[in-house]
């Protein structure tokens, strides 16, 4: 009996070897595809309520929206445009300005909208701020693109919506994850990994608190041309393996990871500045935002895990040649995405 199901289990240890390699490469897939996803900031609809009733309105949308959509906010019927639009690029986004009169009542009630939201798989960011100093954000999706501004908002809606944004932009960016599934084959032990991971949420909040507060800037696009070489450097450093086992990134990979973690913060913070912050409620906005993206790494992170307890109890052990594929995956989207935002900065 032993001899049928060892040979039963010896036939079917190849085969899930090759569905791990076929999810392996549907990841690289997915995430090459994301890749220009990424760009896609959440456009940003800012109302601003006057003394004498009349609202100022922003409309910032980025400058790489897909093919062919095109997004729009929509107003009352009843709102009549007391100023002609003045379009100028700040960034990489496109910002429009104007101002309206939509009668008594100003913002209270005020029914606005966003077409164009299913077509060009984002959301946008939705921001009234009353004559009385009082504020109001909420953000709009493909499934629910319009809303009716609350006279009393509360301080519940930035925790929920900035927090729900952080989820979505650390699971929606393939170069942040790529990066968080190189720091999970780079660690050798549960404590190195606790410390590795540790190391890369200090690095990152601390940039992204110190952007989002105006304490220090960089242009963008070099800031993603930066974060896509510290993938690349980590997927060469995983690759390597054994070879170069006296390497700083696996002697000590906490203090690369929160090295680089500083580069990705200001990653998220650029993200965050494409949407703004509102007034009054920065430090609560830029809290629940990180607090999303370490909350979306950890369910990443624990997906991989699982992903890798099943791998080595179907096989024995992780095959080499899962992290030498996962390795040259992620290298290779990491010099796709150099080669492309360095051609952007350029403008070829």
């Amino acid at each position: 009996m032993d001899g049928p199901l060892r040979s039963a289990s010896g036939r079917r240890r190849p085969a899930i070897a090759v569905a791990a390699l076929a999810a392996c490469l549907a990841f690289a897939s997915l995430a090459a595809v994301s890749a220009f996803a990424h760009a896609l900031h959440p456009a940003l609809l800012e109302l601003v309520e006057r003394g004498d009733g009349a609202i100022d309105v922003t409309w910032k949308t980025s400058l790489t929206q897909l093919s062919g959509v095109t997004l729009a906010p929509r107003l009352p019927a009843r709102c009549v445009n007391e100023s002609d639009r003045v379009e100028s690029v700040d960034g990489i986004a496109v910002v429009e300005r104007w101002t309206v009169r939509c009668g008594e009542g100003g913002l209270a009630g005020l029914d606005v909208a966003v077409d164009g939201l299913a077509a060009s798989k984002t959301d946008a960011l939705v921001r009234a701020a009353f004559a009385d100093g009082r504020a109001f954000q909420s953000v709009l999706r493909p499934a629910s693109p319009s809303l009716v501004v609350p006279a009393r908002p509360s301080r519940l809606d930035v925790l929920r919506d900035y927090g729900r944004m952080g989820v979505e932009h650390i699971l929606g960016g393939p170069d942040h994850l790529a990066f968080v599934l190189g720091l999970l084959l780079l660690a050798t032990s549960p404590g190195m990994l606790l410390g590795t991971i540790t190391a890369f949420t200090v690095g990152h909040s601390v940039t992204l608190a110190l952007a989002a507060l105006g304490l220090a800037r960089l242009r963008q696009q070099p800031v993603e041309i930066a974060i896509a070489a510290t993938v690349f450097l980590l997927a060469v450093e995983v690759a390597g393996g054994a070879r170069d086992a006296a390497g700083l990134l696996r002697r000590r990979p906490w203090l690369v990871a929160g090295a680089f973690g500083l580069l990705h913060g200001l990653g998220f913070a650029g993200a965050l500045a494409e949407v703004g912050l509102p007034q009054g409620e920065v430090p609560l906005a830029v809290l629940s935002f990180n607090l999303g993206i370490e909350a979306g790494q950890l369910l990443f992170v624990a997906a991989m895990l699982a992903v890798d307890v099943a791998i080595r109890r179907w096989t024995g052990g992780r095959p080499a040649w899962v992290e030498t594929a996962a390795a040259y995956a992620i290298g290779s989207l990491a010099a796709l995405w150099c080669i492309e935002r360095t051609a952007s900065l350029l403008g070829v």
